[in-house]
């Protein structure tokens, strides 16, 4: 409806345009993209309401209301539209008649699961790279809303027409992953027998044990050494004399250094089995919670492939990298950032910040027109020194959006649960799932907009009422199958009506009652809405739409009978019911959410 709506409009601008009162310079493809479109929230004011005439009015002369009166007067005449009216300071609300508003349901009815679905992303090449935990443990709930939301952003720009890309930056490379080996071969020690003191920045969780005796049962004592060889001339763990003074995280390293050297090939085993056996772990994970990925990009590559030194040549070869103190500086002051930052260590190695260069290079030379990263709110700081590497290295800084999610915290009653990987105080991600099920833990995480702050409440997860947004919706959808159920049993053949070659002769002009007009409105709302969620980037706006569509339907079957004993009425309301259901299942499928057929 929408298109036919602009159709017109862009025939009234035109013979504006023939008559003098527009510029002659404005082309079709000008004003199809001026021209915007949108569902009145009350229907006394319409049905679409569009501010063209707010737009166009200053270069043609003209206040706002005497250009929509124009526009108004030179649109044909169609049988969609019921009459044409100017509000305020110069909208044109559109009034449609009566079969064009429920014209929506055959559309969904003969579309099913592609409506909604457009081409507005024109094919654009998007790499969408989220959740990228380092694999240091399990997945906990803090992951969880990341990962919620890069996939249902995915599905959601995938249906719009956009060509994308899921990937996961997986960090094994660096500290966090020789502390994670480190604490692995330390347990190891352990159960080899010999008695050690454990650091206590090490990463302690029971998972790090399971590790250790599946090291164990397959290389027996080949990796043990005395407790007394691995702890000689390593400084104390905490120096009370001198707490501010790093001695802890000069133990953890000096263990580091010491498993190395003493290990040598055997370093490379540990290293392996523990990044292996957790990221199984969270490919697992992720997979049973919908989350899934075309690539899983490793951070070491970028080092093995030569991706960083090929960076920082193009840095310096460009005059933005400079030396200081043994180590190498990018001047990133130069593009806004706050502060140089260092890329290369007084020691010869590279930064974190030095792998973050060459895999943003890495992306944009792979040909993705626009890169997302979904990042945890606490690296805000990063924003900046990010995208003034890819200016210095002659990326389009804009290209790349960071979408800052906030983490969710979860509580049991009113006790707030503390989550740390390294302390193995945490509840994952996996545990949730168990607890209040897949489908309510993808809508809570994405039913407020991902930089605003969440609680997540486990018992209303957990409830099965209409306090809970994600059974609620479900139940909406379960409700029209158990009808539609019914309706079989009770009028064979009835299914007929809905087949394709049958819908155009299905009367919906039966459909008089207000609420029934407002449901048709709201599905037409959806593929609007749904455009909107890609564009902008927002798959709470399709978690929030469903929720309304639901409690529309809830309320209409609750004070209307459906099936009515006069077969056209009752043929018209389960068709408005079934394209509810469809809708419905449609939404929920982008955010990762199941439809049941019955609850």
């Amino acid at each position: 409806m929408k298109e036919i709506l602009k159709a017109l409009l862009i025939d009234a601008l035109d013979k504006l345009k023939t008559e003098g009162v527009l510029k002659n310079d404005l082309n079709a493809d000008e004003l199809s993209a001026k021209i915007r479109l949108d569902h009145t929230k009350n229907q006394d004011h319409g049905d679409f309401a569009s501010n063209i005439s707010l737009m166009l009015a200053k270069p043609a002369g003209l206040i706002p209301r005497e250009l929509a009166q124009q526009i108004i007067d030179a649109i044909p005449e169609h049988s969609a539209v019921k009459k044409v009216e100017i509000a305020g300071p110069g909208f044109i609300n559109f009034f449609l008649d009566s079969a064009s508003q429920y014209a929506v349901i055959k559309t969904i009815l003969e579309q099913k699961e592609n409506f909604g679905r457009s081409k507005v992303g024109k094919g654009k090449k998007i790499q969408i790279e989220f959740v990228s935990a380092n694999p240091t443990g399990p997945l906990h709930v803090g992951h969880g809303r990341g990962a919620a939301f890069g996939a249902s952003l995915a599905n959601i720009m995938a249906a719009s027409g956009y060509n994308v890309s899921r990937e996961y930056y997986v960090n094994d490379a660096g500290r966090q992953m020789n502390i994670l080996a480190t604490s692995i071969w330390l347990r190891y020690l352990t159960l080899a027998g010999e008695t050690i003191v454990f650091p206590s920045n090490g990463y302690k969780g029971d998972y790090v044990i399971n590790i250790a005796q599946q090291l164990f049962q397959t290389h027996g004592e080949n990796l043990r050494h005395s407790w007394s060889t691995v702890i000689a001339n390593i400084l104390a763990d905490e120096n009370p004399d001198k707490p501010d003074e790093g001695d802890k995280e000069a133990h953890i390293d000096g263990l580091i250094e010491k498993a190395k050297d003493l290990l040598k090939e055997g370093y490379d085993i540990v290293f392996k089995t523990g990044l292996n056996s957790i990221l199984d772990d969270i490919k697992n994970d992720l997979e049973a919670f919908g989350a899934d990925f075309d690539e899983w990009f490793s951070e070491k590559s970028l080092d093995s492939k030569g991706h960083i030194e090929k960076a920082l040549k193009k840095l310096d070869t460009a005059g933005y990298l400079f030396e200081q103190n043994g180590a190498i500086w990018f001047r990133s002051t130069d593009f806004g950032d706050d502060k140089d930052r260092v890329v290369k260590r007084d020691n010869g190695q590279t930064t974190y910040f030095a792998s973050d260069i060459a895999y943003h290079m890495n992306k944009f030379d792979r040909g993705f027109d626009q890169v997302i990263d979904v990042w945890g709110s606490d690296h805000h700081g990063y924003i900046a020194r990010v995208k003034a590497s890819l200016q210095a290295l002659g990326y389009n800084p804009e290209k790349l959006e960071i979408q800052l999610v906030q983490f969710a915290i979860l509580y049991r009653g009113t006790e707030r649960v503390q989550m740390s990987t390294r302390s193995g105080s945490f509840v994952t991600l996996r545990e949730l799932r168990e607890e209040v099920g897949k489908d309510a833990a993808r809508y809570f995480y994405v039913a407020r907009k991902a930089d605003q702050h969440m609680d997540f409440d486990l018992e209303l997860a957990k409830s099965e009422t209409k306090d809970n947004p994600v059974y609620y919706i479900q139940y909406a959808h379960a409700r029209v199958c158990s009808m539609t159920r019914k309706c079989r049993e009770e009028n064979p053949g009835w299914h007929n009506f809905i087949n394709p070659d049958n819908l155009p002769a299905l009367n919906l002009e039966h459909l008089v009652e207000a609420p029934e007009q407002a449901i048709a409105q709201q599905l037409s709302r959806y593929p609007t809405l749904l455009e909107k969620a890609a564009v902008n980037h927002e798959p709470h706006v399709i978690a929030h739409y469903l929720k309304e569509l639901a409690a529309d339907y809830h309320a209409y079957y609750n004070a209307h009978k459906v099936l009515v004993e006069e077969p056209e009425l009752r043929n018209a309301r389960v068709a408005l019911s079934m394209a509810v259901k469809q809708v419905i299942a449609n939404g929920l499928h982008l955010l990762g959410v199941s439809a049941p057929d019955s609850m």
